[in-house]
């Protein structure tokens, strides 16, 4: 009895770090012509106004949509909040939350009365207006901190995998690195992202995005002369970011990379 009281009492510890450590991302929200995008973001420790950092965008999946700047958090926000990491990466890390009603890619999504799902990826075409804010999110970042230019980053899971893609199309030349996680995007694309370098996820047992898309970009990108890493998880089915998350390189990668000029 003693044991499992103590066992909850740590288990109940550990939630309310976990808590409190979430609370060290800071709520903005970024308007535009009167359209809203929540974000949070995580200074480096002991931040200094006088020093750049590098930048990383998180793009969350659509499970975390809505506007109550909270639930973007849920998946990822640890990785940056490791004490470890914050002392050997300081960086500035933003989690912005797309709206219910919107989407970060302008994929279009066909579904059967079953609730299949179906995407089908186009290389150009309208932003949506999550994704617009997000640009100017993005530039908005840049002229108020002091951002290193060669360590811009971006990585997203599911609809923020697609995101993913999709930023780095829109903003060329801005993104040394991305990783897209169960994302996709067109083929079409890869010249016009070559410059970025890539770690992409995806799970081989993936029902909800198909683990083709991935295979498909990471070809297209390959061909087009692009930095690629291509990780399947023979296992996995959607969730794939949790393997990946649990990579040991994946943030000393992250950060290693530099945008070619």
């Amino acid at each position: 009895m003693i044991k499992r009281l103590l066992l909850f009492i740590c288990l109940g510890s550990i939630s309310i770090a976990q808590a409190q450590d979430r609370s060290l991302f800071e709520k903005f929200r970024f308007v535009q012509n009167g359209d809203t995008l929540p974000y949070r973001i995580l200074l480096p420790e002991n931040y200094d106004t006088a020093k750049a950092y590098p930048l990383v965008l998180f793009l969350h999946g659509r499970g975390e949509s809505g506007s109550d700047n909270e639930k973007q958090l849920n998946n990822g926000s640890f990785l940056f909040l490791r004490d470890s990491i914050r002392k050997k990466y300081p960086a500035i890390v933003v989690f912005p939350q797309c709206a219910a009603n919107s989407y970060w890619s302008n994929v279009q999504t066909i579904a059967d009365v079953r609730g299949r799902r179906e995407f089908y990826f186009v290389p150009d075409g309208e932003a949506s207006l999550s994704m617009k804010l997000l640009l100017s999110l993005t530039d908005n970042l840049q002229a108020r901190y002091k951002i290193k230019k060669d360590q811009v980053y971006v990585m997203g899971l599911s609809m923020g995998g697609m995101g993913t893609f999709e930023i780095v199309r829109r903003k060329p030349g801005v993104f040394a690195a991305a990783i897209p996680i169960c994302g996709g995007a067109s083929p079409a694309s890869a010249m016009a992202i070559k410059k970025t370098s890539w770690w992409i996820f995806h799970g081989a047992k993936d029902d909800v995005v198909r683990p083709a898309f991935s295979d498909k970009m990471q070809a297209a990108l390959k061909k087009a002369g692009a930095v690629v890493r291509y990780t399947v998880y023979p296992e996995a089915n959607h969730n794939s970011w949790d393997p990946a998350f649990r990579e040991p390189d994946l943030l000393s990668w992250l950060f290693a990379q530099r945008l070619k000029k």
